[in-house]
């Protein structure tokens, strides 16, 4: 017992008389996560006063040294918010997520600026560098949970993005493309309606930007063209798509794009009419003579000359002593 009494004492003696360092803290900074602070560095790099601070994390980016002004811009943020600092401060934070690939940390402290630093001189830039990353997962960048750890990419991700910069400046210079970019998400995603939607936003609410407005008609058409492809007998959705792109062509008949979408009216037209027939059809199958011909003639109307319209000028003269019998 004795023995073990007198070990203890050593051991607290040579602690007493052998101070040492304490190993590094593990510090978290919000966006990189946990890190050491190697002893004795902590002078080197954190200041007393906010613009001190700041110009240590810009002297740190300008050499690309990420981590370094990462942890600067942070701690001025989260000691001086309400200094005149602050602001520069968040979009070096977003900045530096940006060129460490962490791309929706870097939007989220992008979206700090518009929504805490409304004044900021960055706002317009800002949004831009949102609008970018958004265009990033609109091409398929997988985004990272935590920052690190890919997952497959949904379009309601970009589609928010997009939303969001919207919504921050909906007459800035980047929120016509963005709100084009929401609908390029949904048709991605195939949900044709929401993609109409937002082309037609972005027709009506920059209607004296004409780029955008041709654009969006022409999407517009498209996405009604695609929706008419998956439902064969909603005749509405076709007649949609040919009314929108009718105005486009007469709006915009120098556009590089008006021959594909007189084409693709044709296209749409003769759907049409063979829709019409196959309606026409299953009406005079059920015995319905007044609807089969009601159809039959809607195919005479959209293309007297096509080959179905001879087929429905027979089946009318058919079905026209079946319809005076029913009503006799």
């Amino acid at each position: 017992m004795n023995r073990r009494i007198i070990l203890l004492l050593a051991v607290v003696v040579s602690v007493a008389l052998f101070p040492f360092r304490s190993p590094a803290p593990l510090i978290y900074t919000p966006g990189e996560g946990w890190y050491y602070e190697p002893f004795g560095t902590t002078a080197g790099w954190q200041r007393t006063r906010a613009k001190d601070q700041l110009d240590v994390a810009e002297q740190a980016f300008k050499v690309h040294d990420y981590n370094l002004a990462l942890r600067a811009a942070y701690r001025v943020v989260k000691l001086w918010p309400l200094s005149d600092y602050a602001p520069h401060a968040q979009y070096l934070v977003g900045r530096c997520l940006e060129a460490k690939g962490k791309d929706e940390m870097a939007f989220a402290a992008y979206q700090v600026i518009v929504e805490q630093y409304p004044k900021s001189a960055e706002y317009e830039d800002v949004l831009w560098r949102q609008y970018a990353i958004a265009r990033r997962f609109l091409q398929g960048e997988w985004p990272k949970l935590w920052g690190y750890i890919p997952y497959p990419p949904s379009m309601d991700q970009p589609a928010d993005m997009f939303g969001k910069i919207v919504q921050s400046g909906p007459y800035s210079d980047v929120a016509p493309h963005a709100q084009l970019r929401i609908g390029a998400a949904r048709e991605k995603q195939k949900d044709y309606p929401a993609a109409v939607k937002a082309y037609e936003t972005a027709a009506d609410r920059y209607q004296n930007q004409p780029v955008i407005v041709a654009d969006a008609l022409y999407r517009e058409g498209i996405s009604y063209a695609k929706e008419a492809a998956t439902a064969e007998y909603d005749q509405n959705t076709a007649a949609q798509a040919i009314a929108t792109f009718t105005d486009f062509t007469t709006l915009f008949p120098d556009d590089r794009r008006a021959p594909q979408a007189q084409r693709i009216i044709t296209m749409l037209k003769s759907q049409q009419v063979q829709g019409n027939f196959k309606i026409a059809q299953f009406y005079e199958n059920s015995k319905k003579w007044d609807g089969a011909v009601i159809y039959y003639n809607e195919v005479l109307q959209l293309d007297p000359n096509s080959r179905y319209a001879a087929l429905a000028r027979q089946r009318i003269e058919v079905l026209k002593p079946r319809l005076q019998a029913a009503t006799d």
